[in-house]
């Protein structure tokens, strides 16, 4: 029996059958969920799914909305330019129809050549072969290969001719629960017999890590420009890091004198670390409104009398108390800062929500709290003297082209 036959036999008794993108050939569905578990674990991805499912559920209702509301739904599940990605997409296809083909798929914004293909195979029963990071851990193993370009024309040679659904799911499924990269439970596997990797004992070492590098460090500084329990932010450039979330305000200038240095943060990206220094600043009561109205920005925190702009206000009333949480605290009276992706501003009268980057609100009040916590890795160091950034510039410093700088807003309120 060949490869192909193994799995297709195999996935059918025994591969996942219950997932709710399963049986169906509706493209806009297969494609949410191809999307989705893009570097994110099914489990995660399935309660987004469906919510996405019951407020967009065809291609049409997601391009009508925005990219707000889309990355207001998407909140917590991370890699935010798949969010926007999708918006774009979506908008592509209620223009034009869904592509019917995996090369024309792949040129769907945020889709790739393995995404498309499977979302060719599962919605068109196109031959396309994958190659993601649990295929891509199978095929390298049973075959002895580590070479990526080998891999691909591997995945192609190895396509068979009928039933490339069950195929696909199959390689997917064994990678995901057989042949993990820890602990692989070779005794399940179909091709075990054929497997290189077990035979010549080197199931660690296939498919070849990547080299790890030391990432280079970059430093930034944050402004937390506080007024009467209310502390403002600003809504960052797309595309960039945190692109379209709520962040402080960057200080790219000179150090405010009164301004007080908290504990730095180190955030981990991809390709490099960011240490953010705080520094928090009590804003005068005649600036608030210059630095409001300067740029796309608000004032978030405790209060009614606060006037948060762009924030959905929801109708729930929750305490604070009742929301979770990860907070690192600071020295200084109450304040404290919180790790979240979708921090949930709450006060006793109402609920305000809005999207930030993993970083946080500063609140003097200790009725505000955070729920969907999303940098665990998020630890706060020890506190030092915060100045301008000693690193070259990194994108996160630009300002959107008509929109005052932080320098100039900051001039405006002094």
């Amino acid at each position: 029996m060949q490869f192909a036959q193994k799995v297709v036999r195999w996935q059918r008794r025994h591969g996942r059958q219950d997932l709710p993108w399963q049986g169906t050939r509706d493209p806009y569905r297969i494609w949410l969920s191809e999307v989705m578990l893009q570097q994110t674990q099914v489990s995660t991805v399935i309660p987004y799914y469906q919510r996405f499912l019951k407020k967009y559920p065809t291609a049409a209702a997601l391009a009508a909305a925005s990219e707000e509301q889309v990355l207001e739904l998407w909140s917590g599940l991370g890699y935010y330019a798949r969010g926007r990605n999708l918006h774009r997409a979506a908008r592509l296809i209620a223009r034009h129809g869904f592509p019917r083909s995996a090369e024309a798929i792949a040129e769907l914004p945020g889709v790739g050549r393995s995404t498309a293909a499977a979302i060719a195979a599962f919605a068109y029963g196109e031959r396309a072969a994958i190659l993601d990071g649990n295929v891509k851990r199978v095929l390298a193993r049973v075959f002895g290969v580590g070479n990526e370009k080998s891999l691909w024309e591997r995945a192609q040679r190895l396509l068979p001719k009928g039933g490339i659904e069950a195929y696909t799911q199959g390689l997917m499924d064994l990678g995901a629960t057989v042949c993990t990269r820890g602990n692989p439970q070779c005794r399940r596997c179909p091709v075990r017999e054929e497997c290189v990797a077990r035979k010549q004992g080197r199931i660690a070492e296939l498919p070849a890590p990547r080299r790890r590098r030391e990432l280079p460090q970059r430093e930034v500084t944050w402004l937390l420009l506080r007024h009467d329990g209310a502390v403002l932010v600003e809504r960052r450039p797309a595309p960039g890091v945190w692109g379209g979330l709520w962040c402080p305000p960057e200080l790219n200038g000179k150090r405010p004198v009164r301004a007080k240095a908290l504990p730095a943060i180190e955030h981990g990206f991809t390709h490099f670390r960011l240490r953010i220094r705080p520094l928090l600043y009590d804003v005068r009561k005649r600036t608030r409104r210059a630095l409001t109205q300067a740029a796309e920005s608000s004032w978030c925190g405790d209060g009614s009398s606060v006037p948060c702009r762009s924030i959905t206000r929801s109708s729930r009333r929750t305490h604070a108390a009742q929301l979770a949480g990860t907070a690192a605290s600071f020295s200084g009276g109450s304040i404290s800062i919180r790790a979240s992706c979708n921090p949930f501003f709450s006060t006793r009268r109402s609920t305000m929500r809005k999207r930030l980057s993993p970083c946080a609100m500063i609140s003097s009040k200790p009725s505000c709290a955070m729920s969907h916590c999303a940098m665990r890795a998020v630890q706060p160091t020890s506190a030092g003297t915060a100045g301008t950034p000693t690193s070259p510039p990194s994108r996160m410093a630009q300002t959107p082209k008509g929109v005052p700088s932080f320098r100039q807003r900051l001039a405006i309120s002094m």
